[in-house]
């Protein structure tokens, strides 16, 4: 396996399109980045929601039957890679319920740590939960909720529950989109002739030709129905907190997130660490596919030659039949080869986005050598990886942050490189906006978080069995 922090969830929907389920379908192919463990859609028609979920990627999962079972104009869709809960078909997203409301169907990306506590208290007046996600706890806060409208119900379950959330919900008479007062997670608006379109990234759009609208706010409950768009702020206003990972990596380069160009962020990214930490090498070369935009970034300051050095391989599947025999570096090798050519007596600058464990950072230098480099400086698109996030990514303990535990120079040493250089903060800010930008979340770089954490430690056991923060870790606003 890669040794990456991984991607969180993407959603996607659109109101009022004959083709909905097709284009839900496109939308989610388009966003399969984010999360490849399980995929779903509920679509509506004569007043009742129709869905269909299932395990793996979103090709293999929808066909023509598939499609099939999906019928009418409106349709939400998720994939998913789990931040909160288990594995299995019963965790796939959408969810669909159906109460004294009616049928509603939602699909989360984000991370809801304060509702373990919620989910306790509704186990205890009764409730009985069919999944471990921490997004069935908001359908039964929603159910329970005493207000009049649907959107009433949402204001008031997130007055009790906090945390990182881009949400859309379906009935049969709306889709709507919510996104947490701090903005975490990516959301945004599109139009597509006289139909709406809410997606988690803009590159979701492109493929269906729908055209860019804007950001669903910070806050913002936005319900598209036939009377067009209603928006809703029923919560005190707070400071943004975007996910700057998201243009560090998470994100799709050719997409916009949080309104400003991935690719673009990127570059500057490069441009910006060749000015920090400048190598005597040859040439530059990007681990694919994610160091590819802050590698050219890197070469165009640098003067230094740009090369292709690493190819990957895009068609690892979820699993494989490892040898009998020991292969070094049998894990990395089926998704990166070196081309020797290229490498061989070259003196090589590697750029990656980042380094979590760094244990894959020292399979791949080693590669490297052995296809002949004759020396290999290490360069990270952004700060030290120090501290795990809370709000949609899952990542490894502070015990297993490499950055949290060990100095630039042990880590050079740990990888085998003969320098590593990390972006800095400053750079990193500068190249998604300015140095002075405070909108954007860097908690795993600065260990603050923007709602205060008191306890940050979890066992990597108790994520793998879903468990969420404890209570005192989230005051209540």
């Amino acid at each position: 396996m890669m040794d990456k922090l991984k991607e969180e969830c993407g959603v996607f929907g659109i109101f009022d399109h004959e083709e909905a389920a097709r284009l839900t379908y496109l939308g989610l192919y388009s966003l399969q980045h984010r999360g490849q463990e399980s995929a779903g859609m509920v679509s509506c028609a004569d007043q009742r929601l129709h869905a269909y979920r299932g395990m793996g990627h979103v090709n293999d999962i929808f066909g023509e039957p598939q499609l099939a079972v999906l019928p009418g104009k409106t349709a939400i869709g998720h994939v998913r890679y789990s931040t909160a809960g288990s594995v299995s078909l019963r965790e796939a997203q959408p969810f669909l319920v159906d109460g004294y409301r009616g049928q509603i169907a939602l699909c989360h990306n984000g991370n809801l740590p304060y509702a373990n506590q919620v989910r306790k208290e509704l186990e205890l007046d009764g409730a009985i939960f069919s999944s471990t996600s921490d997004t069935e706890v908001v359908l039964h806060k929603i159910a329970r909720s005493k207000a009049d409208t649907l959107v009433g119900a949402i204001g008031e379950t997130f007055h009790d529950i906090e945390g990182a959330y881009s949400m859309l919900f379906l009935t049969k008479d709306a889709m709507i989109a919510v996104r947490d007062p701090r903005g975490f997670r990516p959301l945004c608006l599109g139009k597509l002739d006289d139909s709406y379109v809410i997606a988690s990234e803009t590159c979701a759009f492109d493929l269906i030709n729908a055209t860019y609208v804007r950001d669903v706010e910070p806050g913002e409950i936005l319900v598209i129905d036939q009377t067009g768009l209603n928006s809703y702020f029923l919560w005190h206003e707070e400071k943004s907190a975007h996910c700057i990972f998201e243009h560090v990596y998470f994100a799709r380069p050719d997409s916009l997130v949080f309104g400003r160009s991935v690719n673009k962020s990127r570059h500057k990214m490069g441009r910006r660490l060749a000015l920090e930490h400048p190598a005597a090498a040859d040439i530059v070369v990007p681990v694919p596919d994610s160091g590819v935009a802050a590698a050219i970034g890197y070469a165009a300051e640098s003067g230094l030659k740009f090369r292709f050095g690493l190819v990957r391989n895009h068609y690892v599947g979820r699993t494989f039949i490892e040898p009998k025999q020991s292969i070094r570096h049998f894990g990395v090798k089926i998704k990166l080869n070196p081309v020797r050519d290229l490498i061989e007596g070259k003196r090589v600058v590697l750029i990656d986005d980042s380094i979590v464990r760094g244990t894959t950072s020292k399979k791949i230098v080693q590669m490297v050598r052995q296809a002949g480099a004759a020396e290999v400086h290490v360069r990270i698109s952004c700060p030290p990886t120090i501290a795990p996030c809370f709000y949609g990514v899952d990542t490894p303990t502070k015990e297993e942050l490499i950055a949290a535990n060990r100095s630039v120079q042990e880590i050079a040493d740990y990888i085998e490189a003969d320098s590593l250089g990390y972006l800095s903060m400053a750079g990193l800010l500068s190249s998604c906006g300015d140095e002075t930008d405070e909108s954007y979340c860097t908690a795993c770089y600065t260990g603050n978080y923007p709602i205060p954490v008191t306890a940050i430690a979890r066992t990597k056991t108790e994520r793998e069995k879903g468990a969420l923060l404890q209570d005192s870790m989230w005051p209540r606003l």
